[in-house]
């Protein structure tokens, strides 16, 4: 089941290139543009490093939060023996799965109902973030990143849904950083290349084989689940 929460985050990360690049290209976007310059700089070269910047906080943000939901589920495991609980998260994980396949697929966009729930968190965070605004150098560029991976975005939090259920802060730390990782080609690539980027995984084709992909770890996660009932 880790091995496909892994792969499977890395793959919504991918394939949710529109929905990224809807929620942080704007603001990729936005400080990419007040960037401090001089006559002699590489302003490709420039952009670059702070866009970097900008997506390392970021996936170490969705580190940290995979490291602590995965290791909250250990410990509350190993302190009340509830194994009933980690196998009804499993089951979560599997139906998170699925669903969010099923958008992948552009079948179903339910999972972006629970962004609802992280715009409340925002309201805290959105206001501190946003004093890191503009962006004079990589440092700044680097909180800004760690904070705004805090906005609200259903992906994400249906993602962390699986680092819950991998019951290891080791292993829902690796599932977070490889959904982030899946996530920077769509960022990195935001002014430089992301129309063809983008061309490529919004494809009919390609984004309803790798639904599809996701959908399949999902009913392998709940027969797993379900077969540990028995």
């Amino acid at each position: 089941m880790i091995d496909f929460s892994i792969t499977g985050a890395f793959l919504v990360g991918l394939m949710g290139a529109g929905h990224c690049i809807g929620m942080c290209g704007g603001l990729v976007g936005a400080f990419s543009q007040q960037l401090p310059r001089k006559a002699s700089d590489n302003i490709l070269l420039g952009q670059l490093q702070f866009i970097l910047s900008y997506n390392l906080g970021r996936i170490l943000s969705y580190t940290l939060a995979g490291a602590l939901v995965g290791g909250s589920a250990s410990l509350l495991s190993t302190l009340f023996s509830i194994d009933a609980y980690l196998i009804g998260m499993r089951v979560f994980a599997g139906v998170m799965m699925i669903v969010t396949g099923l958008y992948i697929a552009q079948i179903w966009s339910g999972v972006v109902q629970i962004e609802r729930v992280g715009k409340l968190l925002w309201r805290f965070i959105g206001p501190i973030a946003n004093k890191w605004l503009p962006i004079t150098d990589l440092k700044q560029a680097f909180t800004a990143g760690l904070l705004w991976g805090w906005l609200p975005c259903g992906l994400v939090y249906s993602t962390l849904t699986w680092a819950v259920a991998a019951n290891s802060a080791q292993q829902g730390a690796m599932i977070m950083a490889a959904f982030g990782l899946g996530t920077l080609p769509a960022l990195v690539s935001v002014g430089i290349a992301a129309r063809y980027f983008a061309q490529l995984v919004q494809a009919r084709k390609v984004r309803l084989i790798s639904g599809l992909i996701l959908v399949s770890f999902g009913i392998h996660t709940l027969y797993i689940a379900f077969a540990q009932l028995g």
